[in-house]
């Protein structure tokens, strides 16, 4: 994909496991305006089919997609994922990135990709396993 002045750079954090915070760093160049989760979703997907330094992370079923910090802005003290703001950083898979209700997709945000079930597991009971 070339860039433009509409495209921004997002990190992708690919979560396999909240309890032994094992993620991965996938970069992505998208058009906020015209990208649905559901188009970055399948963006994801063929970028880990493809590559095999994401061979271990094509058996997670991934499915919601949440912010997790913009470019300069304050992280979170838990490592592997932003525990707060359920109700407006998980994106909706229908609505283009820039239209998100939420604070805004800006370049070089970090957004969170892991499955929804695991997340409300670990969030129930927040332990880290070694």
């Amino acid at each position: 994909m070339s860039t433009t002045e509409s495209t921004i750079t997002l990190t992708i954090r690919l979560i396999k496991s909240f309890e032994f915070r094992n993620f991965k760093n996938l970069v992505v160049h998208v058009d906020p305006s015209t990208t649905t989760p559901q188009d970055l979703a399948e963006l994801v997907k063929q970028k880990v089919a493809s590559d095999s330094a994401f061979k271990v992370y094509r058996t997670v079923d991934f499915d919601t997609f949440k912010l997790y910090t913009k470019a300069f802005g304050a992280k979170t003290q838990n490592l592997i994922i932003n525990l707060d703001h359920d109700e407006d950083w998980i994106m909706d898979p229908s609505i283009p990135l820039s239209s998100q209700p939420m604070p805004a997709i800006e370049n070089e945000t970090e957004i969170s990709y892991f499955n929804k079930a695991m997340y409300e597991a670990y969030k129930a009971h927040p332990e880290t396993k070694w």
